[in-house]
C-alpha cells in the first residue's frame, strides 16, 4: 500500500512539527505593525500557481492596494477586517470563511494574532482580473440559498443516487478556480482518478475516502483535507454532508 493520496490539514503540521517562520512582509507595504508570519504548505504546484496550507501571523495593517492573488481562507483563530477602496468593511472571525479576488483594492487590518487555512491561485496568465475584482471581498454566508447540483453518473455509483445542492460563490478570471458550498445525502461512488484539485472543509457529516490498494481515512465535521487531481479515491458517506470547496481545474 502506498502513502496517503489525500492530504489532511492540521493546525501545526501533519506530524506536529510546527510552522516555519516565513519572510517578513516588506515594510513599504505596511501602515503599522512588525508582523511575524509562519506557515506550512501542504500542497504546491508552481506550474499552475496553486498552493494550499496553514498560516499564522501577529498583528499588522497593510496599505490600501490591489490584492496580488485569488485567495480563499478559513479563519481558525483571531480575525481580520478587510477595508475596500470604497470604504466597505468585511470582518471575519474564527470559524468563518472568506475570499479575496485577485485585483481587489483593499487593506488588511489585523489587530491581534490570526491563524488560517488558505488556498491561493497565483494566476500568471495575464487575464484581466477586473471582472473578478468587481465581485468584491466575499464573506461566505452559509444561510444563502443553494441550487440543485448534478449527482455522479449512474455507472459510477455503488449506491442509490444522492440528492445534492450547491452554491458557487466565485470563479476566477481564467475560469479555472472556483469556490463554494455543497451538500449531499449519503452515497457511495467508485474509486476514480479525481478530475480536479479540491480542498474540502466539512461543515456537517462525515465521509470516508479509500483507494483500491487498501488505504482509507474518515473525515468528520471540522476537518479540512486536500484531494490532488488524479488521486484514485472512492467516496463513501453514510450521512448528510455539507462542505466548503475550493476547486482548481487547470486548462491545457
Amino acid at each position: 500500500m502506498q502513502g496517503a493520496p489525500v492530504i489532511k490539514f492540521s493546525l501545526n503540521g501533519s506530524k506536529g512539527e510546527g510552522l516555519a517562520k516565513w519572510p517578513a512582509i516588506p515594510a513599504d507595504e505596511l501602515v503599522s505593525g512588525s508582523p511575524v508570519q509562519r506557515g506550512l504548505e501542504y500542497f504546491a504546484d508552481p506550474k499552475i500557481g496553486l498552493t494550499a496550507g496553514v498560516w499564522d501571523c501577529t498583528a499588522f495593517t497593510t496599505k490600501m492596494g490591489p490584492y496580488p492573488v485569488n485567495e480563499f481562507m478559513i479563519v481558525l483563530e483571531g480575525g481580520v477586517t478587510m477595508v475596500e477602496a470604497d470604504g466597505r468593511e468585511t470582518t471575519v472571525g474564527a470559524g468563518e470563511a472568506f475570499l479575496i479576488p485577485k485585483g481587489a483594492v483593499c487593506q488588511w487590518r489585523q489587530t491581534g494574532y490570526m491563524k488560517k487555512y488558505y488556498v491561493i491561485f497565483d494566476d500568471a496568465s495575464g487575464a484581466d482580473p477586473a471582472q473578478a475584482s468587481t465581485q468584491k471581498i466575499m464573506k461566505i454566508d452559509l444561510g444563502a440559498a443553494k441550487e440543485p447540483s448534478p449527482s455522479p453518473a449512474p455507472e459510477l455509483l455503488l449506491s442509490s443516487s444522492p440528492t445534492q445542492t450547491g452554491r458557487n460563490w466565485f470563479e476566477d478570471a481564467t475560469g479555472q478556480w472556483t469556490m463554494g458550498v455543497w451538500d449531499s445525502t449519503p452515497y457511495r461512488r467508485k474509486a476514480i482518478p479525481f478530475p480536479r484539485h479540491e480542498l474540502m472543509h466539512l461543515l456537517e457529516g462525515s465521509v470516508t475516502l479509500a483507494t483500491p490498494d487498501g488505504w482509507h481515512e474518515t473525515y468528520k465535521a471540522g476537518d479540512t483535507f486536500f484531494v490532488p487531481m488524479g488521486a484514485n479515491v472512492e467516496w463513501h458517506s453514510t450521512e448528510y454532508v455539507n462542505k466548503y470547496y475550493c476547486i482548481m481545474i487547470p486548462k491545457g
